[in-house]
């Protein structure tokens, strides 16, 4: 009977009317900030995990996996490019042209990234064939030196297909008369759609055009995609010590576009922690509503004292209490978090279409709605954190009302 005591009146403490209002306050206080952290940590968590989740999906299934690149020049691409198709996690590789340029038309100027490509074997490594709005890849035929370019640059430059626009390649040519940059008239073929940055930064020619505009003798290197995107570090390490690191220079996605995905990594990480200080505020006014409860309960813990019940045992029972709130907090907010982050998608749908406003512009961010991952690594992160905080919280009032002598606090009643 006296082992179960702890577990009993603790949590009859915690359901029982309060003599002080003030004291019932500030637990159920206590109990919804608990609730309102959790759920607004795995909210805000999930929105982040959509976010990188659109990003990796949208941008890297554009970009290439890995790259091999030779300077100044890769000749014998094909040779290449049999020997990495070799390695079991490769599916495919194309050889590529890459350099920054200017394109103008109608007044208006952008700068691009140029990229020459083999429309069949560029097929294979990306999916921008796919995702064409106008035209088609295949339009891209060598010495008609055709451009395709994505919808935002086409929309910013005003341009429809079959418009004639002007490339300037960034290498100036040194002749008797001085130093002119080179520039040529290419025609807009077509036009594709990721919805993802490089909507507005690719430009993508044949091949041959861009060796003879860019005075390339061979190619730039290889673009290779792997089975698995996130094993692509692997693969192409793998690579590297196969074809020797001081004849190529190989590299993955991680290290071309890892700075923006480690950004969000970082982004989250900061948010999270941030947001768990409504967490740890919650608990420490766990620490206050248990400090005047014990304060309250000093006569009912001499006569516990009185009646056999140990220091550890009403100590106990403090902790049973303070962690009830806080166990309680945090179910009710994880139940309401992950509710909300699931459903988030739709109802911000709903909500746009109710009021007719638009939250994501995707002319801005390359999204129309907001995106919601939930993770259950996270939901048991943030309730493991929540408990523990709930725990300690509860040790220090705990331990001053085992603290409490019968005789002193009987002496006045």
């Amino acid at each position: 009977m006296l082992k179960n005591i702890p577990l009993y009146i603790g949590l009859r403490y915690t359901r029982a009317k309060r003599r002080n209002q003030f004291i019932s306050f500030i637990s159920a206080f206590s109990l919804v900030g608990m609730a309102l952290g959790v759920m607004a940590l795995i909210i805000v968590l999930s929105v982040m995990n959509g976010f990188d989740r659109e990003m990796k999906e949208r941008i890297l299934s554009v970009i290439p996996h890995g790259y091999i690149d030779q300077l100044p020049a890769l000749k014998d691409w094909q040779a290449l490019s049999a020997t990495v198709e070799k390695h079991p996690d490769v599916i495919a590789s194309a050889p590529y042209i890459a350099s920054s340029a200017m394109v103008s038309y109608a007044g208006g100027f952008e700068a691009i990234e140029l990229q020459g490509i083999l429309p069949d074997s560029e097929e294979r490594v990306s999916i921008v064939n796919q995702r064409m709005v106008v035209g088609d890849m295949a339009a891209l035929q060598p010495g008609e030196y055709g451009i395709v370019m994505g919808r935002l640059l086409a929309s910013r430059l005003m341009l429809t297909p079959g418009d004639k626009v002007r490339v300037t390649s960034p290498e100036i040519n040194m002749t008797p008369m001085g130093a002119f940059t080179r520039s040529r008239s290419f025609t807009l073929v077509g036009v594709f759609e990721v919805k993802a940055q490089v909507d507005s930064t690719l430009a993508l020619i044949h091949l041959q055009d861009a060796q003879k505009f860019l005075r390339q003798p061979g190619v730039q290197g290889l673009h290779v995609k792997t089975t698995d995107l996130y094993s692509a570090g692997r693969v192409m390490s793998e690579l590297r010590q196969q074809l020797g690191e001081q004849q190529y220079q190989v590299k993955d996605w991680s290290q071309t576009q890892g700075s923006l995905f480690q950004a969000v990594k970082m982004e989250k990480i900061v948010i999270g922690s941030l947001l768990m200080i409504i967490i740890a505020v919650a608990a420490f006014n766990i620490v206050s509503s248990l400090v005047l409860m014990v304060a309250d309960k000093r006569s009912d813990i001499a006569v516990l004292r009185t009646m056999g019940v140990s220091a550890r045992q009403v100590m106990a029972i403090f902790i049973v209490q303070g962690s009830a709130v806080g166990f309680i907090g945090t179910l009710i907010g994880a139940v309401l978090g992950c509710v909300i982050a699931v459903s988030l998608t739709p109802v911000m749908g709903f909500l746009e279409s109710l009021v007719g406003l638009q939250v994501f512009d995707p002319e801005v961010y390359f999204i129309s709605q907001l995106p919601s991952l939930l993770l259950w690594t996270d939901v048991v992160f943030i309730c493991s954190v929540a408990l523990l905080l709930s725990f300690i919280a509860t040790l220090y009032p705990a331990y001053r009302a085992a603290q409490i002598e019968p005789a002193e606090a009987l002496r006045y009643e």
